[in-house]
């Protein structure tokens, strides 16, 4: 999977990128509380521009993508100086309020994880096969600090389970993954668009405190 993302970056197949901010986030961030400054993750983040939109609300960012070719086409589509140094596995490149890092989500240790208060997910758990997802859902749980809120925007479509990315991730498997460590409210169903996917937004809060449960 990470040879077949990386492989998509190189040759710019990629049709999940979305070009303008997600109207979810625009319309439902608000609502989650979130204390303007409190720094927010963005796991798998590509390029996204949702990441500049949170920024300008007054909401530092931290990205982690293992495609450099997202990294550096984020950074120069962007405005200002970029500064780069090393944090333990990744190379870290900052512009303004956005700091990126290049590597592996699932080497982000808890220590390094300190800051983190909310968390955006827009295209990170669709983008992961079934064998994967759980352990996402479980490494995400432990880089949280117990009330940490954030968004999810899951996807179905009629592809079956080993169509994608993006795969289609339904409520029940949402619930699955998730609702052992965070309380979820589902907040909007979109209907679904002429190739019968459709998005689910959510809410969710990180339960605790207590140990973070693997799940099923």
């Amino acid at each position: 999977m990470p040879q077949e993302w990386l492989q998509r970056w190189r040759e710019g197949r990629i049709g999940f990128h979305r070009s303008e901010t997600h109207p979810a986030l625009r319309k439902y961030w608000k609502t989650l509380g979130v204390p303007v400054g409190a720094k927010v993750l963005v796991p798998l983040c590509g390029k996204s521009l949702d990441m500049r939109w949170l920024a300008e609300q007054g909401y530092p960012v931290l990205g982690i993508e293992l495609a450099p070719e997202a990294i550096e086409q984020f950074l120069a589509e962007g405005e200002g100086e970029v500064s780069r140094y090393h944090q333990g596995y990744f190379e870290v490149y900052r512009q303004a309020n956005v700091e990126l890092w290049c590597g592996d989500f699932f080497h982000v240790h808890v220590e390094q994880a300190k800051e983190f208060q909310a968390f955006y997910d827009r295209a990170a758990l669709i983008a992961l096969p079934p064998a994967t997802r759980q352990r996402y859902a479980f490494h995400l749980a432990q880089l949280l600090p117990p009330g940490a809120r954030g968004l999810l925007v899951s996807l179905t479509h009629p592809g079956g389970p080993d169509a994608g990315p993006p795969f289609s991730v339904g409520e029940e498997e949402v619930h699955q993954l998730l609702a052992p460590n965070f309380e979820l409210t589902m907040l909007e169903t979109c209907p679904p668009d002429d190739r019968g996917l459709s998005e689910q937004v959510w809410s969710l809060c990180r339960r605790g405190p207590g140990r973070v449960d693997e799940g099923a």
